[in-house]
């Protein structure tokens, strides 16, 4: 996959780390970037708090003011770094902001989402939800402190024979040839004709052995221990640039209620995950 452009959803607090950080991955790929800036509506007084709409209108008159601050803000950033770009702004009523990012990822190649949404719940789950199940395009979570690339050294290709990880790695191609190594990575992988046949990890390693890629299969127990801190271990063994994964293998309600690997690692990523499902 070319990421020729790529999308940042950013909140009205946005964080000029965040829109560098895009910036400077677009100048790696010579990529147009495309900057989303979100204002969350505040929901509609109902039954005894209607008598309060004079101040939740005035609120959202004030809310639309501080967006276009926001977006006029980012402009002078970005404006600043010699990249192709656009910059708009939505104030997303409740339970629409989904869909509109959702509207503008089905552009764009990529979907970033920076260290100041990952520390925002409410519009991490609309970026997550609008990009990867709305315009089911890939995502990128980029940590605070670390300085992505996509163009990394190492990568772990975390794999489990499913559709959504197979949908990761191919939407990762670009990423994976031009790294120096790809771990496939199976946490108790089972060796039978139905699941990951009787060598776990072979298929799928001889698929990006002919996309020129250096692969390695690690193939892992758990030992009792949940598989995302396996795996997140293990790329702190082999050092790794990013981690590779497809998203939500079950159900999101499922992982909502229960956890899973998709809902730990959205909540814990230490290292830039790539996710596709």
């Amino acid at each position: 996959m070319s990421f020729k452009t790529i999308l940042t959803v950013i909140g009205v607090d946005n964080s000029d780390n965040d829109l560098q950080t895009a910036a400077d991955l677009c100048g790696q790929q010579g990529a147009h970037l495309s900057v989303l800036v979100v204002a969350m509506a505040p929901p509609p007084p109902i039954g005894e708090y209607v008598s309060a709409s004079t101040i939740w209108l005035e609120q959202r008159d004030r809310d639309r003011e501080t967006l276009e601050t926001a977006v006029e803000h980012a402009r002078q950033i970005v404006s600043r770094t010699g990249n192709s770009f656009e910059i708009d702004g939505v104030y997303a009523e409740a339970g629409t902001a989904d869909r509109d990012i959702g509207d503008r990822a089905l552009y764009a190649d990529l979907v970033l989402i920076g260290s100041s949404v990952l520390q925002h719940a409410d519009l991490k789950r609309q970026v997550i939800n609008g990009s990867l199940f709305q315009a089911m395009r890939p995502v990128m979570l980029i940590p605070g402190d670390k300085r992505p690339s996509l163009r990394p050294n190492t990568v772990l290709l975390a794999w489990d024979s499913r559709a959504e990880a197979a949908r990761a790695a191919r939407e990762a191609l670009e990423i994976m040839t031009t790294a120096a190594a790809v771990h496939v990575t199976l946490v108790d992988p089972e060796a039978s004709s139905a699941k990951s046949g009787e060598e776990p990890g072979a298929d799928v390693a001889a698929y990006l052995i002919r996309h020129s890629i250096n692969v390695t299969v690690d193939r892992l127990p758990s030992a009792g221990r949940p598989v995302a801190s396996v795996l997140q271990q293990h790329a702190v063994d082999i050092s790794a640039d990013m981690i590779v994964m497809g998203a939500y293998g079950h159900s999101r309600v499922r992982e909502l209620i229960f956890g899973g690997v998709t809902k730990t690692m959205l909540d814990d990523a230490a290292i830039p995950i790539f996710m596709a499902r």
